[in-house]
Parts: structure tokens; sequence; C-alpha cells
């Protein structure tokens, strides 16, 4: 995890010793909120909301599995390639989709589309089936 250890000593993460109750926390509100996010009756925007925080919850989940915290959100999915080996194209919609998500909450520009959508959810999936194979903490 040399490249965790590297952010580390830049600040952009802290050492701190992840436990299974906040790991299986943020697992099962992620795994309740990708049902919502799936669920074509609610708006673009809800299904957004609701698809970025399950992908939120779930990087942080692997983040914390191995005993980093960040409080940068974006930190949180560019270390999705090492704390579970996903690749670029998943951390990247996550990326995407989190400079989606900062227009729409810090200057009002809400672009949200079906296919960014569609993109997230299938970028959640994969990343949901890497954190169901870590185990316990």
């Amino acid at each position: 995890m040399q490249n965790l250890e590297n952010l580390v000593k830049t600040g952009q993460l802290k050492r701190e010793s992840g436990y299974q109750k906040e790991f299986d926390g943020l697992v099962s509100s992620a795994k309740k909120r990708l049902v919502d996010a799936k669920n074509e009756s609610l708006s673009i925007e809800s299904r957004f909301d609701l698809g970025y925080n399950t992908a939120h919850a779930l990087a942080l989940a692997a983040l914390r599995w191995h005993g980093y915290r960040s409080e940068n959100r974006y930190i949180v999915f560019q270390c999705l390639q090492h704390t579970l080996g996903v690749g670029p194209e998943v951390w990247r919609v996550l990326a995407k989709c989190h400079e989606l998500r900062n227009r729409a909450e810090y200057q009002g520009d809400v672009d949200i589309n079906v296919k960014i959508v569609n993109d997230l959810i299938s970028a959640i999936e994969e990343v949901e089936n890497k954190v169901s194979e870590l185990g316990t903490i």
C-alpha cells in the first residue's frame, strides 16, 4: 500500500484503524441507496444523488477497511485503484460524477442525464462486488 502511504505523507490521507461496525454501516447504507438509485420512477437528479452517495459510502468503506481516512471525497474515489484494484474505467466515472455533483451543489449547474446515471450505477456495481470480497476488518 505504498501509494496510500504516499498520500499520508502529503496529508491527503490519515492512518486510522477501521472498525467493523463502521464498515458494515457504510456497506448497508450503500446497498439501500443503490436500490433507490435504480428506481426509474424517481427523478434523474434524485437517482444521481442517491448513486453518488452510494459510490462514496462504498469507496469510503474500502478505504476504512485498509485503515485510512480522508476528508476529501475526490481522494476517496481516486484511492479505489489501490484499495480495491478497480481500473480507471470505474474511478474515472466516479471522479466525473464528483465533478457534476460539485457543480450542482456549489454552482447550481445541474447537468445530469440518464447515460451518466447508468454509467454511475455500473461503476457502483463493480465497486460493490469488490467491497463484498474484502471480508471482516
